[in-house]
């Protein structure tokens, strides 16, 4: 049977990230790819030297090809490039629509029976671009950004109450942008609401600086932006498919109706495990919650219509 295998392709911050949480949950054999000659190599080497420290004994390869991907289990999409000053949103979304079709015809090639991952940006309008070309059902193809935002969320709020992250539950819905919809309603502190804890203006706060959060660190970084988090965000969902844990938690899906949406990718609470998306649950929401979560919905609409698919 062997281990399960694991392709990361783009090897910058984020993808050698991903490589690094991965091998070192030993979660699987990972293959690091990238068109830059060397750099996946090198990255994995290293990664490969760092396992008689932590004590790891997975396989990490690097290569610019993609038949050592063959028969992945799992493909987390990490290549694109990032805005650059003077570029549209347009010029972002054509630019990376053709590289993230382009790594899935070739993913596709060699393991026809992944589960695919998307981190690429603009994240909603990527996972439709690999859906579309992968020809996968959508139990397959997902995107990571709502534990992403989620996380930094409860992040936020544990340093505002100083208690532990383990104890705060926590939903944002939506696009993975300034429109995402933090879901106060859902938030509590083992079971005592955040409304009983925080002001509502200590609250709204929070919630704009969740919305934020990617951009907070972008111009503190001022060249380039997140990757802890986001790696393991994707390796999260990497490991509840493996190991089938049936996780309550929140990613970018196809939706074919749920929360009245059709035919787009967006931020929504799941079941996931072996089957991967097994299932999208339905939150009740709040009025103006749903009135938030129907302005996301229409921003990402928008940049899918972009895409000309």
């Amino acid at each position: 049977m062997g281990r399960p295998k694991i392709t990361v392709v783009g090897a910058g911050n984020v993808g050698a990230t991903c490589a690094h949480w991965a091998a070192a949950r030993e979660l699987a054999d990972v293959v690091l790819v990238d068109i830059v000659e060397g750099m996946p190599q090198g990255k994995a080497l290293d990664l490969m030297q760092a396992r008689p420290i932590l004590g790891f004994n997975v396989e990490v390869v690097g290569t610019n090809a993609y038949d050592a991907t063959r028969n992945s289990d799992i493909t987390i999409i990490t290549s694109g490039i990032p805005r650059k000053p003077g570029m549209s949103r347009e010029d972002l979304i054509e630019t990376n629509k053709n590289i993230v079709s382009q790594v899935t015809r070739q993913v596709m090639a060699k393991s026809p029976d992944t589960f695919i991952i998307v981190v690429a940006n603009p994240l909603d309008a990527m996972c439709y671009v690999a859906k579309k070309v992968s020809g996968l059902p959508r139990e397959r193809v997902m995107g990571m950004a709502g534990i992403l935002d989620s996380a930094r969320y409860r992040c936020f709020i544990a340093m505002e109450l100083d208690v532990a992250v383990e104890e705060i539950q926590a939903m944002v819905l939506g696009g993975h942008g300034d429109d995402m919809v933090p879901v106060v309603s859902a938030t509590n502190i083992s079971g005592v609401p955040l409304t009983d804890l925080l002001a509502p203006e200590r609250i709204a706060a929070l919630v704009e600086r969740t919305r934020k959060g990617g951009g907070e660190i972008v111009a503190l970084l001022k060249t380039g932006s997140a990757y802890y988090a986001p790696a393991a965000a994707a390796v999260q969902m990497a490991e509840a498919i493996l190991k089938d844990q049936k996780r309550l938690v929140l990613v970018s899906a196809y939706l074919t109706g749920e929360y009245g949406l059709k035919d787009l990718y967006f931020g929504v609470p799941v079941i996931l495990g072996k089957g991967g998306v097994e299932k999208i649950l339905t939150l009740k929401l709040t009025r103006d919650e749903e009135a938030m979560l129907q302005k996301s919905a229409a921003a990402v609409a928008k940049t899918r219509d972009e895409l000309k698919m």
